[in-house]
């Protein structure tokens, strides 16, 4: 990367509101995001690369390279279906033990912080310093990516499954300084208005049109989806619905007739990728890159990440994503039920810009959550099969008679949650929120670590007590540290 400048250093290190890290760079030169730099459309399109500099983890990585591996395995581990070498107190959700306490929340506060010096600035400019309406599509981006990373904390930090708690997220909508670094988190309730209220205004002002790099408008619907679903209130399944439909009816996505298609070879040329990661150029070439981690025992970095037993066998024998999402066995002692994780790469062969590739929303999930809000709202239930027997045989699976069979809207949500753990496992956490959006029961039953649902969320950082002693309690089950 290019010469770290101090100054730079430090703007970045105080506005994600953390502590020093080895693994933290600075924003580039041409990627900062300060808002007094904003002055017209060139300078605010500058800002907007550096948010989603920060989107795609780059600093987190440590060289010239996304990092979106905290979206992939990260959920992957604490559903149970990805694992890691050596094992982890992640995949027994034991979080407190781990090694992943701060990963989502320094990642999110940091694009949350840059986005708010976006949104905070462009309403002062003159209409005039923009060309066509670039001056509301750079808003609604920015928006998208406050909402995003607010999200993000409060599906991890915060009671999302609990509506009247007080314990959501820290709402930041200002750019940090010393002034308002001190605040106290919101409620739930608070926390989902405030999402929300960015994402309302997202539809209505990002792009229609974009590359699938950035956000548009339909990320910001299929993003208002996942957050519906979460709440899960009087009405939010028929917007669920309702916002599936507009994409699908009216969108220029297409689903993909092979869904390998997308990961081996096609990348972010997939006419079903609505938001991806693009990767940095030469990415595929760095020996510490993303898919070196699922592939290779033989390179400088030996496999990091890698299928579960539970992974293998949620794939029934007629279901082709059996032999190329999860590989052959490791054949290591002390992991005899571990598989190779090959949804991205092939072990052993060399990494591509599609093996590097990460997706943050694709048209599949869109199918998947509007027939998962049929169930929620007791509708259709056979209109809701159709649409997840459509996925599974778009994969080429043949036996529907799990499907079939499941009688109630309880045994048809249970099938589609394993649907939507097969089809978007390591992606962007839908395997792990889905699998918390079942009854706490059957929760237990398919995760027996889980035994008390404070183990759906993580502890606030014990930094974030330190520099901002005002936030508040700590998550229940969790001590300060």
């Amino acid at each position: 990367m290019k010469k770290l400048l101090l100054n730079i250093l430090c703007f970045v290190l105080f506005t994600m509101i953390v502590a020093c890290k080895k693994t933290l760079n600075a924003l580039p030169e041409n990627a900062k995001v300060d808002a007094n730099t904003i002055l017209d459309q060139r300078t605010a399109e500058v800002a907007l690369r550096g948010a989603y500099y920060l989107f795609s983890a780059i600093p987190a990585s440590g060289r010239n390279i996304t990092y979106w591996t905290n979206h992939e395995w990260l959920p992957g581990y604490y559903a149970g279906y990805i694992a890691g070498t050596p094992d982890g107190p992640e995949e027994e959700n034991r979080y407190v033990d781990g090694f992943s306490r701060s990963a989502v929340w320094d990642e999110s506060y940091g694009t949350i912080n840059a986005a708010n010096g976006i949104i905070n600035r462009i309403p002062l400019l003159p209409d005039a310093a923009f060309t066509d309406d670039r001056k509301n599509g750079i808003l609604g981006e920015a928006l998208f990516l406050r909402a995003y990373s607010h999200f993000r904390i409060l599906s991890y930090y915060g009671e999302w499954f609990k509506y009247e708690s007080p314990y959501g997220i820290l709402v930041r909508n200002e750019l940090s300084n010393l002034d308002n670094i001190a605040k106290a988190r919101t409620s739930v309730k608070e926390s989902y208005d405030f999402i929300i209220s960015d994402l309302d205004k997202s539809i209505s002002t990002a792009p229609i049109q974009n590359p699938n790099y950035y956000a548009t408008r339909w990320a910001a619907m299929a993003l208002k989806m996942r957050v519906l679903m979460s709440r899960g209130q009087a009405g939010d399944y028929a917007a669920v619905i309702s916002l599936a439909d507009q994409i699908i009816q009216n969108s220029p996505y297409q689903l993909e007739a092979n869904p390998r298609d997308i990961f081996r070879t096609k990348g972010l040329s997939s006419s079903e990728v609505i938001l991806g990661v693009r990767p940095q150029p030469n990415q595929q070439n760095d020996v510490f890159n993303i898919s070196i981690s699922y592939s290779s025992f033989t390179a400088q970095v030996s496999v990091g990440h890698y299928a579960t037993k539970r992974l293998y066998d949620l794939f029934r024998s007629d279901d082709p994503r059996k032999n190329w999402v999860v590989g052959a066995p490791l054949n290591v002692v002390a992991r005899p039920n571990a598989y190779f994780f090959t949804k991205y790469i092939t072990p052993n062969t060399t990494p591509t810009v599609a093996s590097e590739t990460s997706y943050a929303f694709r048209l599949s999930e869109i199918y998947l959550l509007k027939a998962e809000a049929i169930s929620r709202s007791r509708g259709d239930l056979n209109a809701a099969k159709t649409i997840l027997k459509n996925s599974m045989q778009r994969a080429g699976a043949t036996d529907f008679s799990m499907v079939d069979n499941a009688n109630s809207y309880e045994a048809f949500e249970l099938q589609l949650f394993y649907e939507i753990s097969r089809s978007l496992i390591a992606e962007d956490g839908q395997e792990w929120m889905a699998l918390l959006r079942l009854p706490f029961i059957t929760v237990k039953q398919l995760k027996p670590t889980i035994t008390n649902m404070s183990q759906y969320i993580l502890p606030i950082p014990a930094q974030e007590f330190l520099t901002n002693p005002t936030i508040g309690e700590q998550n229940p089950g969790y001590s300060k540290m």
